[in-house]
């Protein structure tokens, strides 16, 4: 129970490695407020961990790309919760495989508006609850595609690298206020989210897995794990750092 007495509020929390991280937090005794565009698949989600865990879990609707919307359930959360000292930012979006001649403007800004954006607005606002709590860890969520590119997803490995730098910039800000932040990096991770490039997970294992110093694609409760460590005081010496769990992609 290394988050016995946390409360953590998760972005993208109703899928994927969101899901998981949150699953693995309230494992390890945080209350959750699990934050989504879906709030029924939000609620779902909460209520099931609560099942499993015993720990209170919340669902929340959030739109990260919306300002309005990230105050609204921040603000919900912290009634719901007490008070929030772990944020983590799992909600991402893709974009159509294109060059960037070809990729629609409107792809490119959605990209940055809920991947570098969304992270921004829920750092701006769950910041000053972390400051009454007297301490807070910050997870962002980047990728091994912030250090290398792939064909087709300049958007995508654009806002990746520039979460690389928000995670420094928020970190340097509040050195001095107890709150920690920290990027996580995951690698290809067999979730529904590969559907959209591969067709099924299946194919996505035999064509990407290799591609992996392991040959095989990453599971979210194996990102979800790194999560909880960087949450937890385990990871105490650390702020403004990647943690890289890439399965050896980037060491070729």
């Amino acid at each position: 129970m290394r988050l016995a007495g946390r409360a953590a509020v998760v972005t993208g929390a109703a899928a994927g490695i969101g899901l998981a991280s949150a699953r693995a937090l309230a494992g390890e005794g945080a209350r959750v407020a699990l934050l989504d565009l879906s709030e029924p698949e939000a609620r779902d989600a909460a209520a099931a961990i609560a099942a499993e865990t015993g720990n209170r879990a919340v669902g929340l609707h959030c739109d990260v790309a919306d300002a309005a919307s990230v105050e609204r359930a921040v603000a919900a959360a912290k009634t719901e919760l007490g008070h929030i000292d772990v944020l983590a930012c799992m909600a991402a979006t893709l974009t159509s495989r294109h060059s960037v001649v070809d990729l629609p403007l409107e792809e490119w800004e959605q990209a940055f508006r809920v991947n570098v954006t969304g992270s921004f607005l829920a750092c701006k606002q769950v910041i000053p609850h972390m400051r009454e709590a007297g301490r807070g860890s910050i997870i962002l969520t980047a990728s091994q595609m912030g250090q290398v590119a792939w064909p087709g997803s300049t958007a995508y490995c654009s806002t990746k690298g520039a979460i690389l730098q928000l995670t420094k910039g928020v970190a340097l800000d509040h050195r001095e206020e107890n709150i920690r932040c920290n990027s996580v990096s995951p690698g290809g991770v067999a979730t529904g989210r590969l559907l959209a490039r591969w067709g099924d997970l299946e194919t996505a294992e035999r064509e990407w897995g290799p591609k992996h110093a392991l040959g095989r694609l990453g599971q979210p409760d194996e990102i979800a794990a790194g999560v909880v460590f960087l949450a937890s005081d385990e990871s105490r010496f650390m702020t403004g750092a990647d943690l890289l769990i890439d399965g050896g992609y980037t060491a070729w």
